[in-house]
């Protein structure tokens, strides 16, 4: 399953019930204190309630309730559950999904006891009609009963199963007498508690990594993946480890009995009134202990703090995937308060990129907050969300994709564009501007007057379907400055091809722009299939013509999604190149001319 909305309500800043939307990589951007990072505290308390525990003082302090709500929406369900015995049902007969079709999970905690009480509910599409709303929270014997109350042929059901009986009674009714609505479904009463039992098994495991926490090596997040480590490779000795003990064990019984002997020698009934005796078992995970050193042997709590957090992040991400092996989790959250805390600007990019990877991969998704821009620039536009006070009501607003927010969150990071730019780079997507940069990288190094896109300031990517932040400033700012703009499109196999009659107004004006249209099906057809190989870790040999779709090939041979194949195409295979294997694809050397005219253009 995966995190799709978190719904809060009376906790903390977020007074009304404030629904927030989740993507695969979600970034939250606002002002100190507006309530980012009690959007990840709030999750915490939701799966974990281990780094953060709910207080009373979590209230929000303009409410008069004393009920505090977070809940948590999850798509990606899966086919079949067992909620309760050992039959398999599907969410969507039990009438458990919410009217987008989300498993939606509340929990309730009541603050009006000196003890807090916490509920769990599931805010489901249900039916609502007499004798057929309260069927989840019934035992086997109650539903029988209602089933014969209710005149429900036994032959419509398996008495056994409860799912069974509860879908023959709900079946007796037609769409309107179900009288479906929106309501709480309690899961701490009755047999839904093993409901609630049953579906935890389901829901990923979620990881919060806090901005303000110290970084030395004995901190648990190190500490607890080396005990493992050491725990794991003693299990793995314990023959040898026993026959050591059993050794020093005989040793220093023969030693103790040599020196009784002598004893009593001088003081025969002190002597015999003593005999060794072991008073516990050898602890061999207490001999060890690990410390990180680089080659300087200077250990981690003595590094900077740039280097001691980024090692820190990483044994947060071991520990958290070693607790989803232990609970077998099917998903994973990783949650991080700034994560570009003192780390250098080309860390903060690594960083970036490295997270936005992951998302990628099945059933992982990543929550971060930020205020660099750097950061902020790097992630998709789908994945920004604005966090901002509504004085008016005492609430926060969460807000997403539309230009006023991203004009919002370019003001508040103060992301600017570069006002040095000479050249407007136009392309389809993301993608596309990772192939250029990495491809220009390997012509730059046999020829300088070609740009290296990645460092070059006076040419600006303007990203006509997606990108990111950074792109979407230099569209919004440069487009009407007459700047001279490059467009390059994919053929795409289409006669004539789809953006023909764009490129050809492009090719009219007056004003040194310029658009081509590739010779080849797309942008990946020039990536060579040794490099595409070698990434993908593919042992069968790879071959295509100019007109095959590449991303679909590939995605064939890996079972990989498309989409993660095209950005490990442009991102890493690119990379895998060098200019004799690009030769030996671009036979006409067509990129090569493009960026060569491009480069002409900066004179």
């Amino acid at each position: 399953m995966k995190l799709k909305t978190i719904i809060l309500e009376n906790f903390r800043v977020y007074k009304n019930k404030t629904t927030i939307k989740i993507d695969d990589i979600t970034a939250f951007i606002g002002k100190n204190d507006v309530g980012k990072s009690s959007i990840l505290e709030a999750l915490e308390i939701f799966f974990n309630n281990d780094i953060v525990k709910i207080e009373s003082q979590d209230i929000n302090v303009f409410s008069n309730s004393r009920k505090v709500i977070i809940g948590c929406g999850f798509s990606d369900l899966p086919n079949e559950v067992i909620i309760d015995a050992t039959v398999r049902t599907t969410l969507s007969d039990e009438f458990m999904l919410n009217d987008e079709g989300f498993l939606e999970i509340h929990k309730v905690f009541d603050f009006s006891t000196q003890k807090p009480k916490e509920s769990v509910f599931i805010s489901a599409m249900h039916p609502t009609a007499d004798k057929i709303n309260d069927l989840l929270t019934l035992k086997n014997s109650d539903l029988k009963n209602r089933a014969q109350e209710l005149g429900i042929l036994e032959n419509k059901y398996d008495k056994r199963i409860n799912s069974s009986i509860r879908k023959a009674i709900w079946g007796n009714y037609n769409e309107n007498e179900l009288r479906l609505s929106i309501v709480p479904i309690p899961l701490m009463e009755e047999d839904a508690k093993k409901m609630w039992e049953n579906l935890r098994l389901y829901i990923p495991t979620f990881a919060l990594f806090h901005a303000d926490r110290p970084s030395k090596d004995g901190d648990a997040e190190v500490q607890d993946p080396m005990k493992i480590a050491i725990s794991r490779a003693i299990k793995e000795v314990e023959p040898e480890l026993e026959k050591i003990k059993r050794t020093v064990q005989q040793k220093s019984t023969e030693v103790a009995e040599q020196t009784l002997e002598k004893l009593k020698e001088m003081d025969p009934s002190l002597g015999d009134s003593l005999s060794p005796k072991f008073k516990s078992e050898p602890n061999w995970k207490s001999l060890f202990k690990i410390t990180l050193e680089g080659k300087d042997e200077i250990p981690i709590n003595k590094r900077g703090s740039g280097t001691r957090r980024l090692i820190l992040l990483n044994f947060f991400r071991a520990e958290a995937e070693r607790k989803q092996d232990e609970t077998n989790s099917p998903g994973i959250i990783y949650a991080m308060e700034e994560p570009e805390t003192s780390q250098h600007p080309n860390n903060q990019r690594m960083l970036i990129e490295a997270l936005t990877e992951l998302s990628k991969k099945d059933n992982y998704q990543v929550l971060l907050t930020t205020h660099v821009p750097t950061l902020a620039e790097l992630l998709p536009l789908e994945s920004l969300r604005f966090v901002e006070s509504v004085i008016t009501n005492d609430n926060v607003k969460i807000s997403s994709g539309s230009d006023d927010i991203y004009e919002k969150i370019v003001k508040s990071l103060g992301v600017l564009p570069d006002k040095r730019v000479k050249v407007l780079f136009c392309v389809e997507g993301p993608n596309d501007v990772n192939f250029f940069r990495n491809i220009s990288e390997i012509l730059h190094v046999i020829d300088d007057d070609i740009p290296d896109l990645y460092s070059e300031y006076k040419i600006a990517f303007v990203v006509l379907g997606g990108g990111n932040l950074r792109h979407w400033v230099n569209n919004y700012y440069l487009k009407n400055l007459g700047i001279p703009e490059v467009h390059i499109y994919d053929r795409d196999n289409k006669k004539p091809p789809k953006y023909e009659t764009a490129a050809d107004k492009i090719n009219k004006r007056n004003d040194d722009s310029w658009a081509v249209i590739t010779s080849k099906n797309e942008i990946e057809n020039y990536i060579h299939p040794e490099a595409i190989k070698e990434v993908f870790k593919i042992s069968q040999d790879i071959t295509f013509t100019d007109d095959d779709n590449v991303p679909s090939l590939v995605a064939g041979l890996t079972n990989i999604k498309e989409s993660t194949v095209k950005e490990k195409l442009n991102n890493k295979a690119v990379r895998k190149m060098d200019y004799n294997k690009l030769c030996q694809i671009d036979t006409n050397r067509e990129i090569e001319s493009w960026l060569r005219k491009i480069g002409k253009m900066l004179k």
